[in-house]
């Protein structure tokens, strides 16, 4: 299986080194305004990873024009991840007041390789005075929160790769998606498609299952080309809804995205 950490960018946006990340300087703060420098952003999440006894295997950085936005992906491990999925810290910020400063962590499937990844916890901090004081302290939090939930995931997929369903079911699941919010009904026709014949064998290795069905749902959510950049923040929420609901089909009751936005 494929496991570099690769983040599709759309709309002028472009990838970008760790290196070249750290080269790109922040504006002069104002009375009311403190944009955090990307490098420093990353280092603070690297910092608090090690801490923790984790370590970044792959990461994959990429930012819009003149650098106004960046976004970035990190696969991390503890030294007892599975095969099919990783842990992942996703992170954003800007320098031009777009955005505030935020960081998601949950996991992402190794085969679709398509940025769908379900956040646990998810942390916005606007670019305020205190921002570089209050940053550290923020995703400390955030990260603590993850090794406490980090054998939750496979729980969840392992309940989710014993569920047999058939396609009936897998309608019954894509229309509660459609009606969470998780993908337009539009969508609806290339998920039972891909529920019935993956892209990826992977998921038909224990025959149609609850994991064939999110990894169905999380490949048509896709970024496709003329897609946002800034739009990708938004695929941990949505295929957080999407967990919900494959959740419930399972039994299970893991808990609901955790976020904090700070001013």
């Amino acid at each position: 299986m494929n496991k570099n950490c690769n983040l599709i960018l759309h709309c002028g946006a472009r990838s970008i080194t760790r290196d070249q990340l750290n080269a790109i300087e922040a504006p002069a703060p104002t009375s009311t305004w403190n944009p955090v420098p990307y490098g420093r952003l990353v280092g603070e999440v690297e910092r608090s990873l090690a801490a923790s006894n984790l370590r970044v295997v792959n990461q994959a950085y990429g930012v819009t024009s003149e650098n106004a936005r960046m976004f970035g992906l990190l696969h991390v491990a503890n030294g007892t991840n599975p095969d099919d999925y990783a842990v992942v810290v996703g992170i954003r910020g800007s320098i031009d007041k777009s955005l505030s400063e935020g960081v998601a962590v949950g996991s992402a499937v190794f085969a679709c390789d398509n940025l769908a990844f379900s956040a646990e916890i998810v942390i916005h901090r606007k670019n305020t005075v205190n921002v570089l004081k209050d940053l550290p302290v923020l995703i400390d939090t955030a990260m603590g929160k993850l090794m406490t939930r980090w054998g939750d995931q496979q729980v969840r997929i392992d309940a989710y790769k014993a569920r047999q369903i058939d396609e009936e079911q897998a309608l019954v699941m894509a229309y509660r998606g459609y009606k969470a919010g998780v993908f337009p009904w539009a969508k609806g026709a290339d998920i039972l498609c891909e529920f019935e014949k993956p892209s990826h064998p992977e998921f038909l290795v224990n025959g149609h299952t609850v994991w064939t069905f999110f990894n169905a749902v999380t490949e048509a959510l896709k970024p496709r080309e003329g897609s946002k950049a800034s739009g990708l923040w938004t695929l941990p929420a949505r295929t957080g809804r999407l967990h919900k609901i494959c959740d419930d089909w399972v039994g299970l009751n893991i808990g609901t995205v955790e976020e904090a936005v700070l001013n």
